[in-house]
């Protein structure tokens, strides 16, 4: 068995050595680098996971990013359309929301190329939703992508907008999903239609170069610290459409709207960073209503107005819907419809029902003015409820109030 004293010496000789050692490693930087142990500790490398908040130091510059949110029809789309002056079925508080509401709160995505603009994501930093249109944040030096869309609130707190982030860090998609309602009309992959989304903006922004030369920074006295302000436009990417069904000497004969209607052939998704419709024609359902007696003016006529007096009166099916646009298209890039490429029917259809109690489903070939109405707008049908025949079983077979001898036609629908 060791001494004791034979495990002091030892124990003694150890401690020795690792002094001798560590003298030997702090030698350099004593000495300035003399000898054969360099140290290069003056310069950090750049990290490699930019995105752990504790490797962002508290000398990189300040970027204050601004938003401007384009969410007026005129300013938005910047077109000479008087939507007001085509739409003749009002609008009242039980009618719900019209046009499209500011939004408050937004989500950002950041992404970080490094050296390379424009390259394809990697990673990305996704803060918590911000309130307002100001957010600052501190960026590493390099090039940087941005992605901006409003949070969604809905009064019931169910949304229908689905966004996908997991499928490639490149782009992110919204769609929606299928309603228990079936899709009669042009969704060839579906037999249900789908639900609306809600009103989406988004903007996008790459390459933004955050150099060393801070180029484009000011320094901020009371801060000490360098900023840069950015801006981007937030523009719509989910589109209104209004839509009226006039029924000229109706006399009582349609009572009521049953049940939802449907706008076909309209794209399913959007990615946010494009503004681009996806490819998969559906149909969506939205909810229309009937109203009397209605005068056919223009809407914001006000009450006073002599036109009032001797304007035609008409009972009206009315209904707004939110959707993708159509599908394959970038609506805020196109300027006028020889621009419109869309290549699929659009069909709307209403259930109504008679003074009988009997209903029928009516459908419309509304191709042309969907596409003239690339950035959403008014689809208008008139009916002369003179020619319209009453149905005399219920459910009507689908369209005979309206098509006669329509045997072995697969799409019945009025021409307009």
């Amino acid at each position: 068995m060791k001494s004791l004293k034979t495990i002091a010496q030892r124990c003694l000789l150890s401690s020795i050595k690792r002094a001798m050692l560590l003298f030997w490693l702090l030698l350099p930087s004593i000495t300035g680098g003399v000898g054969g142990w360099v140290l290069t500790s003056c310069e950090r490398e750049p990290p490699l996971h930019l995105y752990d908040a504790q490797e962002i130091t508290t000398d990189l510059p300040l970027v204050d990013l601004d938003l401007q949110i384009f969410w007026d029809y005129e300013m938005a789309f910047d077109v000479h359309y008087d939507w007001r002056a085509e739409w003749f079925y009002g609008w009242d508080a039980e009618d719900g929301e019209m046009g499209y509401t500011e939004p408050t709160v937004f989500n950002l995505r950041r992404y970080y190329t490094r050296d390379v603009p424009y390259a394809p994501h990697t990673s990305v930093i996704a803060p918590p939703p911000f309130s307002g249109t100001h957010y600052q944040d501190r960026f590493d030096w390099g090039y940087w992508d941005v992605l901006v869309w409003n949070e969604i609130k809905t009064l019931d707190g169910i949304q229908s907008l689905l966004f996908d982030e997991k499928t490639s860090l490149d782009y992110v998609t919204a769609s929606t999903g299928p309603s228990m309602n079936p899709s009669r009309y042009h969704a060839p992959r579906h037999t249900r239609s789908f639900h609306a989304p809600e009103p989406l903006f988004s903007a996008y922004e790459q390459g933004i170069e955050i150099n060393r030369n801070l180029d484009g920074f000011v320094y901020d006295p009371e801060r000490n610290v360098y900023v840069r302000k950015l801006s981007m436009m937030m523009y719509p990417i989910t589109y209104i459409y209004l839509t009226q069904v006039i029924l000229h000497n109706n006399n009582g004969r349609i009572t009521k709207v049953v049940d939802n209607s449907n706008l076909s052939g309209l794209a399913s998704s959007t990615t946010l960073n494009t503004g681009t419709a996806g490819d998969d024609p559906i149909s969506v359902y939205y909810t229309s209503n009937l109203k009397t007696d209605c005068p056919l003016v223009p809407y914001g006529t006000r009450d006073d107005a002599p036109e009032r007096a001797t304007a035609e009166h008409a009972d009206i099916i009315g209904g707004r819907l939110m959707t993708f646009g159509m599908c394959g298209q970038t609506p805020r890039l196109i300027k006028s419809v020889e621009d419109v490429t869309d290549v699929h029917r659009h069909y709307m259809d209403v259930t109504v029902q008679f003074y009988n109690e009997m209903d029928s489903t009516i459908v419309f070939d509304v191709t042309d003015q969907v596409r003239q109405r690339y950035k959403g707008g008014v689809i208008t049908v008139e009916l002369d409820m003179n020619e319209v025949p009453i149905p005399r079983h219920k459910g009507g077979s689908g369209f005979d109030a309206v098509v006669k001898e329509v045997e072995n036609v697969e799409v019945p629908v009025i021409e307009l």
